[in-house]
């Protein structure tokens, strides 16, 4: 018995699941991981019944966009509301501290929109023309445009967003992620990480975004004060109806998106095997699962090369190997393990994640129906070329790796 891997009984269950997920606490998040089980059981009986998955808009889409743009009216009234109190009261202190305080409190809720990351390694076109071309060609399958900066960094994730006013579209491309990852399943990634862009995910638009972001900084800043002296208790008291209306407003919204965010993770899913094949998304999602395997191995090596300092600055080639460990460790991984894993997210069901579906049911999604062909074929030449515009960066992550330690 491999015991990097946990013991269990294929025909109990015995010891399938020893570790208890470790929810978010709140009663906003119970509330959410209830709505996201309500919405994916409804979701997934509706594809498996016939239905399709299509990228869009609905009802409840519209209705959050109204209620964001509210809570963005209420920002604007705030500022402006500050801006004639400090103009119309000049000369009588208590109007104008009333409307500095106003003008803050505005600003701070003010939208923001992503910026391009400033630790990150950023490539260019110029930097990697081999890999914004298979983006391009990738691109065009998901039926949207291509990307223009590719950041690269030491995360064992993925994600697309679109950054500054311009709306450029960034893909954040965690390397450890990558190297674990065989062609037609990077393919596969790419694909479901475009697929984004063109699959009607209500949460992903920068007016919805930033309108929620707002409500969650009202929430904080409503909280209720633990352990209240007197005149703290009186404070709570009157948050409590402001504080109740923001909680409302956040299960509202909640309600109306947590369906298309679901559904819109189901149709890059579908992206993805368009991109990469059906056998490859699925691959995909198996790889997704052991990613807490990739973390404890970076750990451990990380750990590992630190503890002889020396050793690692005099060999750049020795803190290199990292992507060599990690891919012996994740050629190792017994099947067994992925069908735990798979069980695992049978038994937790979204008990844990409260946006996505769980992969398990992902994959139950991609395996309905007849399989997808590859749209977009891993080329050998292609990717030994793109192999050498990441060489650089490969290198880079793993010193930074062994330097800080892994925390992902």
């Amino acid at each position: 018995m491999d015991n990097r891997f946990t013991a269990w009984c294929g025909g109990c269950d015995w010891n399938v699941d020893p570790a208890e997920p470790a929810e978010e606490p709140g009663r906003l998040a119970r509330a959410r991981r209830t709505l996201a089980r309500r919405h994916g059981e409804r979701l997934l009986a509706e594809v498996g019944a016939g239905g399709t998955l299509r990228p869009g808009k609905d009802t409840s889409a519209l209705m959050a966009h109204g209620i964001a743009l509210a809570v963005h009216g209420v920002t604007v009234a705030l500022v402006a509301g500050g801006i004639w109190c400090v103009v119309g009261g000049w000369g009588n202190p208590v109007v104008v501290v009333a409307g500095l305080f106003l003008a803050a409190l505005g600003w701070s809720l003010r939208p923001r929109l992503p910026r391009l990351p400033e630790n990150a390694l950023l490539l260019y076109r110029a930097d990697a023309p081999a890999l914004y071309g298979l983006i391009d060609e990738i691109a065009r399958v998901a039926g949207t445009r291509s990307v223009d900066v590719i950041a690269v960094d030491a995360d064992v994730n993925a994600s697309v967003t679109s950054c500054g006013v311009r709306g450029r579209r960034l893909l954040t491309l965690g390397l450890p992620l990558w190297e674990i990852l065989e062609p037609r399943q990077r393919i596969a990634l790419l694909g479901h990480e475009l697929g984004h862009y063109s699959n009607g995910d209500t949460r992903r638009g920068a007016v919805f975004g930033t309108a929620y972001r707002s409500l969650v900084i009202w929430h904080y800043y409503l909280e209720p004060t633990e352990d209240p002296a007197p005149l703290e208790m009186l404070v709570n008291l009157v948050y409590l109806v402001p504080r109740s209306l923001v909680a409302g407003l956040l299960m509202l919204l909640d309600q109306l998106t947590l369906r298309s965010k679901q559904r819109a993770e189901y149709v890059a899913d579908s992206f993805a095997a368009r991109a990469g094949s059906t056998e490859a998304a699925v691959e995909l999602l198996d790889r997704l699962l052991v990613a807490e395997s990739v973390h404890i191995t970076l750990r451990r090596e990380s750990n590992r090369l630190r503890a002889f300092p020396r050793r690692a600055d005099r060999s750049e080639g020795q803190q290199d190997r990292l992507w060599e460990v990690l891919a012996a460790h994740m050629g190792s991984i017994p099947e067994h393990e992925y069908e735990r894993q798979r069980r695992v997210g049978v038994r937790r069901g979204h008990s844990v994640d409260d946006t996505h579906p769980p992969t398990h049911l992902r994959r139950e999604c991609l395996l309905v129906g007849a399989p997808t062909p590859a749209a977009v074929v891993a080329d050998v030449d292609r990717e030994e070329r793109i192999a050498a515009e990441l060489a650089d960066a490969r290198g880079q992550v793993a010193r930074q790796i062994v330097r800080d330690g892994f925390d992902g």
